[in-house]
């Protein structure tokens, strides 16, 4: 009998520090590492990796929106945090915790500047994104202009950095592309410093990025799904541990006979005499319906077990007829062996997605 009794994904935090502390021989000594913790720390738990990342002494963290930056500082995280998608609504908040902006457009730059000054905010720290190819964020290059007369004479905010994003740091078919980025990001920078009279730290790499392009490290790189174990490299995937685990249970077994039919709409029409098990995991936990059909599989007692009929809300259907296998025991839907990458690739996605859609509902357990 399984002793994890319900769906669960448990988080290893040593594999986390394994993964940090090979990322981190990837760069130089003086090089800063800020770790992306957005979306629930990509799907686990935010305030665990949070905890566990300060503990290992990381610079920086990164979030998508305020409500994750106040998450962490509610958790106890003292480390600086960056917004890096905020909205105007949420600035006094973000002010009010400390969080540091992404301003990435005319109207974010005068709304935080409008803010801040109402706030009697000096010298408040600021992130100045930059869209260098990607184009879906960011000041254009021929901005620098327009941002260094918005903030003439204004003591409300201090630029901490300046940073970009490769749009495609893991595809070699695109290294030029990736190399042209990075020559426009050192322009703007080099135009900024000069009329700024300082040097913001600068970062553009992601993890990738860091693989690819170790000499556009500059004053920090941020890393996301590589903390989690994954970094779009096969080579690089096999010393990186996969953090989170999701394991379910058999909840029934049934037997079928010839041309019988399983789940909604008969997605499934048996072709002899089969055995399947119900688990408790379904579309409503982030096991999306493209999973099925055959399209997908689970690992029962290490063998490999093909999700059959459509995914239902809250329970799939798996063929065990060659398992020896009973009710109550472990089902492993990706994990150490057979990863997030490997479940996304069976259903023409990525492990990004696999990740992040897994559900609140299900428990997280820290190991």
């Amino acid at each position: 009998m399984s002793n994890i009794g319900e769906t669960t994904l448990a988080i290893n935090l040593s594999a986390l520090e394994h993964n940090i502390n090979f990322i981190k021989s990837k760069l130089n000594s003086t090089t800063k590492f800020l770790a992306v913790v957005k979306a629930f720390a990509y799907g686990s738990d935010m305030v665990a990796v949070a905890k566990k990342l300060e503990s290992l002494h990381v610079d920086y963290f990164a979030v998508a929106y305020v409500k994750e930056g106040v998450l962490l500082r509610d958790a106890g995280i003292k480390s600086p945090i960056l917004v890096l998608h905020p909205q105007a609504i949420n600035f006094e908040e973000l002010i009010n915790r400390c969080l540091e902006p992404s301003l990435y457009s005319p109207r974010i730059l005068k709304n935080f500047l409008k803010t801040a000054q109402e706030k009697g905010q000096t010298n408040y720290p600021v992130h100045l994104k930059f869209n260098t190819g990607l184009n879906r964020l960011g000041f254009c290059e021929n901005d620098t202009d327009y941002i260094l007369e918005q903030l003439k004479d204004r003591a409300e905010v201090k630029i901490l950095s300046i940073f970009s994003h490769l749009a495609a740091s893991e595809d070699k078919e695109e290294h030029e592309f990736s190399l042209q980025q990075i020559k426009i990001f050192k322009k703007i920078n080099t135009v900024l410093s000069n009329k700024l009279g300082y040097s913001p730290m600068r970062h553009m790499l992601n993890t990738s990025g860091i693989i690819n392009y170790p000499e556009a490290q500059f004053e920090m790189v941020r890393s996301g799904i590589g903390m989690y174990g994954y970094s779009n490299h096969i080579e690089i995937d096999t010393q990186l541990k996969p953090v989170a685990t999701l394991k379910t249970i058999i909840s029934q077994i049934h037997k079928i006979e010839p041309n019988e039919s399983v789940g909604y709409n008969r997605g499934y029409i048996s072709n002899g005499y089969r055995i399947i098990a119900t688990l408790p995991i379904g579309h409503a936990d982030g096991i999306s319906r493209q999973h099925g059909n055959g399209k997908s599989f689970v690992s029962v007692k290490g063998k490999k077990a093909p999700i059959i009929g459509n995914v239902c809300m809250d329970m799939v259907m798996i063929d065990i007829t060659d398992i020896d296998c009973k009710e109550g025991d472990e089902v492993i839907i990706f994990g150490k062996n057979f990863s997030a990458e490997d479940f996304a690739n069976t259903a023409n996605t990525i492990s990004y997605e696999i990740l992040t859609s897994i559900s609140q509902r299900v428990k997280r357990t820290i190991q």
